[in-house]
């Protein structure tokens, strides 16, 4: 006579019948925590970012006046339109702001001028104390860079 053996089927975990788990489940706590992390990262730069600005106080006082300064190919310089040597443009500046601080300086150089003149002059204005300046003519730079 012939025997077959038959296996028997066990359970695939072993262990004690089916428990509640009273641990804490921290998977959905920690999400939110990354979460609220990134979003504080995020936020609080744009928050604290600020920029410093003088900002008119209201109508009245006195208007500010507009002056202009020139400097040719050559290095040359003129106070609004008056040829003026580099040695006598700090007074001239220092003059400007006597009367109002917030007097305008348009700066107009040449396309054709010498970057050293352009930068020994403009050290010249902020050693005087412009800080209100513009500049004039840039076309002509692009022009310059094109040939």
């Amino acid at each position: 006579m012939i025997r077959r053996y038959t296996r028997r089927r066990t359970p695939l975990l072993a262990g004690p019948a089916e428990t509640p788990i009273s641990d804490l489940n921290t998977t959905p706590l920690i999400d939110v925590m990354l979460v609220l992390l990134i979003m504080f990262i995020v936020t609080i730069p744009l928050a604290t970012h600020g920029i410093k600005m003088d900002l008119p106080t209201g109508p009245g006082g006195v208007e500010p006046e507009t002056h202009r300064l020139d400097l040719d190919r050559t290095g040359r310089l003129a106070f609004d339109g008056v040829p003026v040597a580099p040695a006598a443009l700090a007074p001239r500046l220092r003059a400007m702001l006597a009367d109002n601080r917030d007097n305008v300086l348009h700066f107009r150089t040449d396309g054709d001028a010498r970057y050293e003149d352009f930068d020994r002059t403009l050290a010249i204005v902020k050693g005087a104390g412009v800080e209100r300046i513009g500049f004039l003519g840039n076309e002509a730079f692009v022009a310059a860079l094109e040939r």
